[in-house]
């Protein structure tokens, strides 16, 4: 829905997708002779994800190899393959243990709080808007980043965060009394808001706590669930857009200040490419995943449920106009409490012009 207005930006820049394997863009950064560089890059939680498949992988083991010369060499992993929550993604990269670490800003925000802001539960109701508050905030959480010897060179989405339910659901009031998997505070305080139970579990641990009603719901994106397969132990789909799971690619700064400054620019243009690629991804994703996991034979990324189909439940304009509210009333303010008043005063001066939603003191 939000993917051709975006696939045209992407055109104007030049960008050329294909989802076979070979994502090659016009004037690609190139590399010539040189040192070598070995880079280990550990960004995705489990193997089947599509960002790792469709992107990642073709330009770990062929893409930048080849605009390299062979200069570039990077060994790619999962948190799974390195028994990683993803919590631990910054301490990692910092201490210089991968070369470049990914993982969801909520995930690391315990260690950066405001990396919350960008995605806070409830905040971007479209792909487009998530985008443009990631863009807007990246400067300024790099400069938090900073301290603790990281910095983002690069952000992506997942496809839109919804509800999987084992049971029927109709809207947001309907989840009164569930257990529901969240992950991070900010979608821990949407759902308590809500009056449902957050129950943090990693993402992959929620297929077994889903089948044994160890968790009622589930939030997740709509084509990772795809991915995980969660439609095998979950009936309903309520795909009102809580959040997007924007993540981002962290460098050692350490490490990147001793790169060539033509490594670093080789890097710097490459994962802007990537970043383009992967932003597209998600927004294509995120019908597709319901496709997918509707049984609809539409499904052209994910992996069609033909067998038990969950039933999609459209979100309701009434939840559409609440969640706005449950974000000023609750999501920010416990935010706020966390981060500190100048994480309001940031949010005022470089969210609120966008989402229209402002930070009030309480």
């Amino acid at each position: 829905m939000h993917c051709s207005r975006l696939f045209s930006v992407l055109c104007a820049l030049g960008v050329t997708l294909g989802w076979g394997g070979s994502v090659m863009a016009p004037q690609a950064a190139t590399l010539g002779p040189g040192p070598k560089v070995s880079i280990s890059l550990v960004a995705q939680s489990i193997p089947t994800l599509l960002q790792y498949t469709k992107v990642e992988v073709p330009y770990a083991r062929e893409i930048i190899p080849q605009r390299s010369n062979g200069r570039v060499e990077v060994k790619l992993s999962t948190w799974s393959e390195m028994s990683l929550t993803g919590n631990e993604i910054i301490r990692l990269t910092r201490q210089g243990q991968v070369e470049i670490g990914g993982a969801p800003l909520t995930y690391v925000a315990g260690d950066v709080p405001l990396l919350d802001a960008p995605d806070l539960a409830g905040l971007n109701p479209t792909i487009a808007q998530a985008r443009k508050v990631s863009e807007a905030l990246t400067p300024v959480a790099n400069k938090e980043l900073e301290r603790f010897g990281v910095k983002i060179i690069a952000t992506l989405p997942y496809p839109a965060q919804v509800f999987y339910c084992r049971a029927p659901v109709k809207d947001l009031a309907d989840l009164k009394g569930r257990k529901i998997r969240t992950f991070g505070t900010s979608l821990n305080d949407l759902v308590v808001a809500l009056g449902a139970q957050a129950v943090s579990i990693t993402f992959a641990e929620v297929y077994t706590s889903l089948e044994r009603g160890v968790a009622d719901c589930g939030i997740t994106g709509t084509g990772s669930g795809n991915a995980a397969k969660w439609y095998e132990v979950t009936t309903h789909l309520y795909t009102l857009p809580v959040g997007w799971s924007l993540a981002a690619y962290y460098v050692n700064l350490n490490w990147w200040n001793t790169l060539a400054p033509e490594v670093r620019q080789f890097l710097e243009e490459t994962f802007k490419e990537m970043e383009n690629q992967l932003w597209e991804l998600g927004a294509e994703l995120t019908q597709d995943g319901i496709d997918c996991n509707t049984g609809r034979q539409t499904c052209k990324l994910g992996t069609l449920d033909k067998d038990s189909p969950m039933t999609e439940v459209p979100p309701t304009e009434a939840d559409k106009a609440r969640l706005p509210k449950v974000l000023e009333e609750a999501v920010i303010p416990s935010w706020v409490k966390r981060c500190g008043e100048r994480c309001g005063d940031i949010y005022n001066q470089v969210i609120a012009p966008i989402s229209g939603v402002k930070y009030v003191k309480r």
